[in-house]
């Protein structure tokens, strides 16, 4: 599908398992629905660390992004997690993606290589050239032992299809420098947060959302608490950003092992 906004609440969904380790195909296409109908996604991503991608398969990687493309069906976006530590596996992966009918691809910062900036420039630069899907950067130090700078997310969001990062550096400082020089560039390039602590102020930053993990649980929340931003309600929006992060059961897709 077609997609032209990349603001708002993404989910990273988790991947289900059945007691013998075996993807959760039906678990997992309820968990689909119950994103979009229950909390209201308005993107859903497969495979990312959520997802616990470092434990599949590419035969099961490849089969949970179809499924989820599948059970979607156009509802909303899916923004393929395809990264890895080595381009050409991540330009094999977001290939598959992109001919299974994904609408971008999430790609994350090669991790335990650690590899400089110049680095990073041309991992991300030859994924970015290997496909016509739009790139969201996974940028998250914490996991992958290597910062994305704000110099460096400048130069990748001159390329054309690299429009946006998932933020999960955990430092307002890195993201306010990074809305402050992505507001100047000539084409429109989404700060979306990935640290769910940090997703309030990031937004009341001027943060065009978030791709978070607790919106499986409180995803109607968070988008009450983006529009009451976007009307400078900052009052309800601190209500909103701490909600409990337990909904009713009775809305749950069921049991995701089993």
């Amino acid at each position: 599908m077609a997609q032209d906004n990349w603001s708002g609440i993404h989910i990273p969904i988790i991947t289900p398992f059945k007691d013998d380790y075996s993807i959760d195909e039906d678990g997992l296409r309820r968990l689909v629905d119950y994103c979009i109908e229950e909390q209201k996604a308005d993107g859903l991503v497969p495979c990312g660390t959520t997802g616990e991608s470092p434990t599949l398969s590419h035969e099961e990687h490849y089969r949970v992004i179809e499924l989820v493309i599948k059970a979607a069906a156009g509802r909303v976006p899916v923004i393929a997690g395809t990264g890895s530590n080595a381009t050409r596996e991540a330009i094999n992966m977001t290939k598959h993606a992109e001919h299974a009918g994904a609408a971008a691809s999430l790609q994350v910062t090669p991790y335990y290589n650690k590899p400089e900036q110049h680095g990073l420039l041309a991992h991300f630069e030859a994924v970015a050239k290997n496909t016509s899907l739009p790139i969201i950067l996974y940028n998250i130090p914490g996991r992958t032992g290597r910062l994305i700078d704000v110099k460096t997310m400048l130069e990748l969001a001159k390329i054309d299809n690299i429009i946006g990062v998932k933020d999960a550096a955990a430092n307002i400082n890195q993201s306010m420098a990074l809305l402050q020089v992505t507001r100047t560039l000539s084409k429109k390039f989404y700060v979306l947060s990935g640290e769910d602590a940090l997703t309030y102020p990031l937004l009341c930053l001027g943060g065009d959302g978030a791709i978070a993990a607790v919106a499986h649980v409180i995803g109607t929340e968070l988008h009450e608490m983006m529009q009451a931003i976007a009307r400078s309600d900052y009052k309800t929006a601190q209500h909103d950003s701490a909600a409990p992060t337990r909904r009713d059961r009775a809305k749950s897709p069921g049991p995701v092992r089993g």
